[in-house]
């Protein structure tokens, strides 16, 4: 039977091939410039988002920043960048498996080939009920402590196109991240030499800092996410199940908000 410390202790992994100076360089570069041009700017950007946020008069339970918005005026233009925003995070999620996969790491060993219902889908829907729930209970207690600003997660227009819009967003936002800060982050840090723990904490880390744009209370709880997807990863080597759990949890916020803006009090 697995236990809680079972589950927490990192699995066993065989000894990574030793690297020598020039590989080592080679790889570190490569994660920089991936970083850089993916989450990890996004990261400092978002620290630059909470200090001018926790700098402005108003506390942050009293400012608002709002995630998927209206990028012109014109509809059909509109359309058209979000289709690029969401074929940008695709090509994030493509770069890292493509980047993988020239080096020998193809995507069944990172658990991203063909999905199964058991083993990808149905754990996708429990790892989404186990952090959507106690995050939005973490997310009210960060803003009533003004630790968090108020999130409006959609307000796009209500054109015939946003729902379908929304849950492409959501599926973007998962691949990406998933792939880019799960699978590719933990994985060239073994290849580094790093423990299971330590990478685990680098790739948790990475999350919360991209998310601190909402509030440290966004960063905390992405942090945690971080922690637990990347141990189920570790454990199970299957990334589908976390792309599945977070395309969840971002359709419903995307789509739940749009649905009960104005009905619910707690809602900016």
């Amino acid at each position: 039977m697995t236990t809680l410390r079972d589950w927490l202790s990192p699995a066993p992994r065989n000894p990574a091939t030793p690297l020598n100076a020039a590989d080592r360089r080679a790889l570190w570069i490569e994660i920089t410039i991936v970083l850089l041009v993916t989450f990890g700017l996004s990261g400092l950007s978002s620290i630059l988002s909470l200090l001018e946020s926790a700098l402005a008069p108003a506390p942050l339970s009293e400012q608002t920043v709002a995630l998927n918005v209206p990028r012109s005026s014109q509809q059909l233009i509109d359309l058209s960048r979000q289709l690029l925003g969401i074929v940008r995070l695709l090509a994030w999620a493509a770069l890292g498996v493509y980047l993988l996969w020239r080096s020998g790491i193809g995507p069944k060993i990172i658990g991203f080939a063909r999905p199964h219902l058991r083993r990808d889908v149905l754990p996708g829907v429990g790892l989404a009920a186990l952090i959507g729930i106690p995050g939005l209970g973490l997310y009210l207690a960060a803003r009533a402590m003004n630790l968090n600003l108020n999130v409006a997660p959609s307000v796009l227009e209500d054109y015939w196109w946003r729902l379908p819009t929304e849950v492409l967003w959501a599926i973007a936002n998962s691949a990406a991240e998933e792939v880019l800060v799960v699978a590719y982050l933990i994985t060239r840090l073994r290849q580094l030499g790093w423990s299971e723990n330590r990478s685990l904490v680098a790739s948790a880390l990475l999350r919360g800092s991209y998310h601190l744009y909402q509030g440290l209370g966004g960063g905390f709880g992405n942090f945690v996410m971080g922690l637990i997807f990347g141990r189920f990863w570790q454990k199970t080597s299957r990334l589908w199940p976390l792309v599945v759990a977070h395309a969840l949890i971002d359709s419903v916020a995307f789509v739940g908000y749009q649905a009960l803006r104005g009905h619910v009090s707690w809602l900016p």
